[in-house]
């Protein structure tokens, strides 16, 4: 046989193994950035979950408070219209 030829084979058939090892270890990587996307992914989103239900509890908080403010009102609004009763009495 010709020396050109076995080289010939022998260089197509490193490659050919070389190209596989190459792909196989590209995928493997691929599949590794894949699945720290993925759990990137989870991570925000619980993030955000967990800001949700800290922004409902704010607005429930803001709703208590709103509601305990409207009664502060009324009970000051009696407070001054006894103390307009009192005055007018001539008490003071």
């Amino acid at each position: 046989m010709d020396w050109a030829i076995l080289i010939s084979a022998a260089a197509a058939i490193s490659g050919i193994i070389l190209g596989w090892l190459g792909r196989s270890r590209t995928v493997r990587q691929d599949g590794a950035e894949d699945g720290e996307l993925r759990a990137s992914v989870n991570y925000i989103r619980q993030g955000v979950d967990d800001l949700r239900v800290e922004l409902r509890a704010q607005g429930q908080r803001y709703d208590m408070l709103a509601e305990r403010v409207t009664r502060v009102e009324e009970s000051a609004k009696q407070a001054h219209r006894r103390i307009d009763r009192i005055e007018s009495e001539g008490r003071v």
